[in-house]
């Protein structure tokens, strides 16, 4: 079997959960079987990469400088005998590669655009073309991978055309061989973080998605001894980054220990700052499944979470961490309790050790990468 997978992110280009997924699943999947990568971007090892600057189109719409790559990735997919795309940017490569070569299709669904439509604000038009690109690509799939049984959910409920049968839950996993407790403690001290106080860490980008200004406003009702170590990407858009700017500045003249740290640090930089947090943060208003709570967990640390998508099929409220329920209606509600969640467990820092090594012990023995890489390849055999 010949598999081409078709991605915008792969290493070292790789900015979200998607991107992650697809690192560790090819890592393993080459382990069973032929793939080949096709990815956007600059030319990079294990994968042809295909730039999104066409100079054919000068000042375009992002999203049709994505479809105008989709079609280079197509041509490139010529030997395959099975496509595999990953996210709205690469599904019409995989629509496309369908057609041309009568192969059969499997999309993952990483997110779904019906449910951010706060990313019309970043796409304008393009949000439309994306739409359109994601629905087509998975209405027409020889099958839909969901990361959770809540995505799964969200697939039939977006697009009810799709027959149940063809979408299939195989969670996200975690490399819990890297993604371990780091003792070392030299990044925390670089960034200034005071070692005898305890800290809540934040690792993601700052889009509607994952409720940063959330996060902010509930920072105000913490307990004053906890620091925030906030890993926090450049905002989606202008409006986005003036109202989190007035947001960080608020939280940083209402207590000290606040520590912002916008560039991309490396991977083994954020074990270290997942290691050490009393609690790791995740307040996001939809989640597909959440890769950064694994990777928290992987790192004996508890979390605290919003409970949506498929949070609740990672955290075990209780056990591994506590969740928050999330109501778009009453945002301060969310804040006051997400801060109480916290608070709580700064509180009895027992129970939240406690809670640290359960999680270590449900990543491991549940999210392992190899299993996630069987169950795919599992799947491709069924449909050829």
């Amino acid at each position: 079997m010949r598999l081409a997978i078709l991605t915008r992110e792969y290493p070292p280009d790789v900015y979200g959960g998607a991107g992650v997924h697809v690192d560790f699943l090819v890592r393993e999947m080459r382990k069973l079987i032929d793939v080949d990568v096709q990815c956007m971007g600059a030319p990079r090892e294990g994968a042809t990469a295909h730039s999104e600057d066409d100079p054919r189109l000068p000042g375009a719409n992002a999203a049709l400088r994505i479809l105008s790559t989709d079609l280079a990735i197509t041509a490139a997919a010529s030997a395959a005998d099975l496509v595999h795309s990953h996210t709205w940017y690469a599904n019409m490569a995989g629509h496309w590669s369908k057609l041309l070569y009568d192969v059969p299709h499997v999309v993952t669904a990483h997110s779904l655009e019906p449910q951010r439509p706060w990313k019309a604000e970043q796409l304008g038009g393009g949000y439309r073309l994306s739409s359109w690109a994601e629905r087509t690509a998975f209405e027409a799939a020889d099958a839909v991978v969901a990361v959770s049984r809540g995505m799964r959910d969200d697939v039939l409920a977006s697009y009810p055309v799709l027959d149940p049968d063809r979408v299939h839950v195989i969670h996200n996993g975690i490399d819990a061989e890297f993604y371990r407790p780091d003792p070392g403690t030299d990044v925390l001290e670089r960034l200034g973080v005071d070692l005898g106080r305890p800290y809540v860490a934040f690792v993601g980008r700052i889009t509607r998605q994952k409720g940063v200004p959330h996060l902010l406003r509930a920072g105000l009702m913490m307990d004053p001894e906890i620091q925030l170590v906030l890993l926090a990407g450049a905002a989606d858009t202008p409006e986005l980054k003036a109202e989190t700017d007035r947001l960080f500045d608020e939280l940083m003249a209402a207590r000290d220990g606040v520590f912002v740290v916008s560039e991309m640090l490396p991977r083994a930089d954020v074990r270290q700052v997942l290691t050490h947090a009393l609690v790791f943060c995740c307040p996001s208003v939809y989640e597909p499944l959440g890769i950064v709570n694994l990777e928290a967990m992987a790192c004996e640390t508890a979390v605290v979470a919003s409970r949506v998508g498929g949070i609740p099929e990672v955290v075990d409220d209780g056990r591994t961490g506590l969740l928050v329920d999330y109501t778009s209606d009453d945002p301060k509600g969310f804040e006051q309790r997400f801060a109480d969640a916290i608070n709580s467990l700064a509180a009895d820092r027992d129970r939240t050790r406690v809670m640290g090594l359960a999680g270590r012990a449900r990543a491991v023995e549940e999210f392992g990468w190899d299993a996630v890489a069987a169950r795919t390849v599992e799947l491709y055999s069924s449909l050829l």
